[in-house]
């Protein structure tokens, strides 16, 4: 697999096989991903792999929790009142997503239970959890964010599937219940990873990229 088939392969999994994840294979992942960018070479990713009893400990807890205890974010992970076209990208995003789930808008009760199965991995038997000191800026968390890109790409190579979940920031302190994680770290996200499932309808879902008219400029080249 090239590059460009590995960037255009990858998306977001929202459905996985019970089907275990090779440890060996998540290793030489990371071993790898460990080659990512980092401004001075700080390297500031913290990386918890989980599966097993562990994993299915927190998957429990998240059940009994959501939608009863109160989250408490690490951080926003949306600016309040986020503007045009940003706006209207994340909430074109969500409606093909429910769409694909055959989820109506009127639904409530259904849409709060579907994002609850983030908190489910979407059924993935393994999981990574990102997290840095709490004195990393804003220059590190770019950082982490090119880390797990590597970390996706190179599990589309291995076979393997992913979803990026900044969700999991909101409940870090049920995840610190299972996953060592110290205090004076922010958990910044985690990975779901496992086997797609090619049935579910989530997994039907491409979400649309803006043209690159719309987002890029070019200046000073050649007609």
């Amino acid at each position: 697999m090239d590059v460009k088939e590995a960037v255009l392969g990858r998306r977001s999994v929202r459905g996985f096989l019970p089907k275990a994840v090779d440890p060996a294979i998540l290793r030489r992942v990371m071993a790898v991903a460990n080659r990512a960018p980092s401004g001075g070479n700080v390297q500031p990713w913290h990386i918890t792999a989980v599966a097993g009893a562990p994993l299915a400990a927190l998957k429990r807890a998240m059940a009994e929790s959501y939608g009863a205890i109160e989250p408490e974010p690490e951080y926003p992970i949306y600016p309040p009142h986020l503007p045009e076209p940003y706006r209207t990208r994340r909430f074109t995003n969500g409606e093909q997503l429910y769409a694909s789930l055959s989820i109506p808008r009127e639904a409530k009760a259904a849409r709060l239970r579907w994002l609850g199965q983030n908190y489910q991995f979407f059924g993935a038997p393994a999981a990574l959890f990102i997290h840095t000191p709490r004195f990393m800026g804003p220059p590190q968390w770019a950082d982490l964010g090119m880390w797990m890109q590597s970390v996706m790409l190179l599990l589309l190579a291995e076979g393997l599937q992913s979803c990026a979940q900044e969700c999991w920031s909101r409940y870090p302190q049920i995840v610190r219940r299972f996953v060592p994680i110290p205090d004076e770290h922010v958990l910044f996200a985690a990975i779901a990873i496992g086997h797609g499932d090619d049935t579910a309808p989530a997994n039907a879902l491409r979400s649309e990229r803006a043209p690159l008219d719309e987002v890029a400029t070019f200046i000073g080249f050649p007609d």
